[in-house]
């Protein structure tokens, strides 16, 4: 019997999950959105495209969360996107109003499920659908360090015209301008990058790396960026249900790992069948333990506001 999978909206990014999480062909996917019609017109679409992609799994649309019932993994990507000019605290209070009833939804159906919060501000609402969901830490977290992370492996890959696949580094921290790129772990085929750029190049990597989110912004002027989130998302996926216990960045609960307690933040975590089964602790400078206390600082804001919002 196939795994199933839920993804609950069928925008930009979530369609583009649940499509690719469809030509794994290792899970059935439920496909969920509130506009009438339209999550069924997407799954069957992607259904058509099965015997191109030789997948046998089934991808189905709904408007209601009765199908999603028994998801070993539910996606949560609903929520307003980001506009250019809007920031991440703009869309709180509309967000964090969505999470709480698709979380209520999904775990009513799924109570076994494990939750991968897609929804911006990221670090927030993962939070928000912890404290919603009741279930615990392992099994909710959310989706950033990869995507922060791919970005700067992308970015370094470009400079140094190598393969991607060579290049290993982590981004830890906030899903934003205070995410932290760790430099001193980062190589490229063993290499590291410390000794095949100079700062300036490294730090200019950096500052794009932290602003890769909004630089998508500017440029596509009506929404924000899904293909990079939605593979993100699917590794993830392919992480836990495959029992792969790989070490990723993602949104983690942290309950005194790395000096901070009580918060979601971007740290390397084994995924396996469990969920987030060991938080990898990494040995940090002193710059990167305040950079990534400073980052932690501007989430517990962001938590707090939200909260004062939802009140």
């Amino acid at each position: 019997m196939r795994k199933k999978v839920t993804v609950v909206g069928a925008g930009n990014v979530g369609a583009t999950t649940a499509v690719k999480l469809f030509e794994r062909g290792y899970m059935d996917v439920v496909l969920v959105d509130i506009v009438e019609d339209m999550p069924q017109g997407k799954a069957l679409d992607a259904l058509e495209s099965g015997p191109v992609v030789g997948s046998d799994a089934q991808i189905r649309g709904a408007n209601s969360y009765e199908p999603t019932a028994g998801s070993d993994i539910v996606v949560i990507t609903s929520g307003v996107a980001r506009k250019p000019g809007m920031s991440r605290d703009d869309l709180l209070a509309t967000n964090a109003k969505i999470i709480s009833d698709v979380t209520k939804q999904v775990t009513r159906h799924s109570p076994n499920a494990i939750l991968v919060i897609v929804t911006n501000p990221l670090d927030a609402m993962v939070y928000h659908a912890f404290k919603v969901s009741g279930l615990p830490k392992n099994r909710v977290l959310g989706m950033a360090g990869i995507l922060d992370t791919a970005r700067f492996r992308t970015f370094l890959a470009q400079e140094l015209k190598v393969s991607v696949r060579e290049v290993q580094a982590y981004v830890l921290g906030g899903h934003g301008d205070l995410m932290v790129p760790l430099v001193n772990y980062t190589t490229v085929g063993g290499v590291p990058v410390g000794r095949l750029l100079d700062q300036a190049t490294i730090d200019r990597i950096v500052k794009r790396t932290q602003d890769g989110g909004g630089e998508i912004v500017r440029l596509l002027k009506t929404g924000s960026a899904y293909y990079a989130p939605a593979a993100a998302t699917v590794e993830m996926v392919d992480a836990m249900l495959l029992d792969q216990k790989r070490i990723l960045p993602c949104a983690a609960y942290l309950d005194g790992e790395y000096g901070i307690r009580g918060l979601f933040i971007g740290v390397p975590v084994k995924l396996g069948a469990g969920g987030v089964e060991q938080v990898v602790e990494l040995e940090l400078t002193s710059a990167q333990k305040q950079a990534l206390q400073k980052s932690a600082d501007a989430v517990r804001e962001l938590i707090g506001a939200m909260e004062r919002v939802a009140a």
